[in-house]
């Protein structure tokens, strides 16, 4: 049914769930993966007393974490037979998600949610809920 397949890694405490998905997926039809995570490219300085080299550092950091994630995701959807390919974009990771599942043909998208509700995602904006209402392909969102 998916012959090619995203997976978004974001958070680590999620992240397992979404792999055991697409490995249980992947195996049963011979499924390109690809995993994927997305970098914010800046953070906007509402607070002037922060040095901005101080926020360069800190998206330098999370970028670092974030290629680790997907370092260690590879590894594990290796040892399970399927060999992916890893993507690193940076941006708004809804919109960054959604391009990239679009101009590549993917089938399937996997992707964790935070389990936001109420006013917390509406002040703070939910990425698989706007992936979910915006993909050109199916979604599954794991809690």
């Amino acid at each position: 049914m998916f012959d090619k397949m995203m997976v978004a890694i974001d958070q680590a405490e999620i992240t397992n769930k979404l792999l055991d998905a697409a490995v249980e997926i992947a195996q049963k039809k011979k499924t390109q993966v690809t995993l994927v995570h997305v970098s914010q490219e800046y953070v906007s300085n509402g607070m002037t007393y922060v040095p901005e080299n101080f926020l360069e550092d800190i998206l330098n950091e999370m970028e670092k974490a974030g290629l680790e994630q997907l370092q260690q995701a590879e590894s594990k959807l290796k040892s399970a037979g399927i060999n992916p390919e890893t993507v690193h974009l940076k941006g708004d990771p809804a919109h960054e998600i959604l391009n990239y599942a679009r101009d590549t043909e993917q089938q399937l998208i996997i992707i964790g949610s935070r389990g936001l509700r109420g006013i917390k995602e509406m002040m703070l904006g939910s990425v698989s809920h706007k992936v979910s209402q915006l993909s050109h392909c199916p979604v599954l969102i794991m809690h």
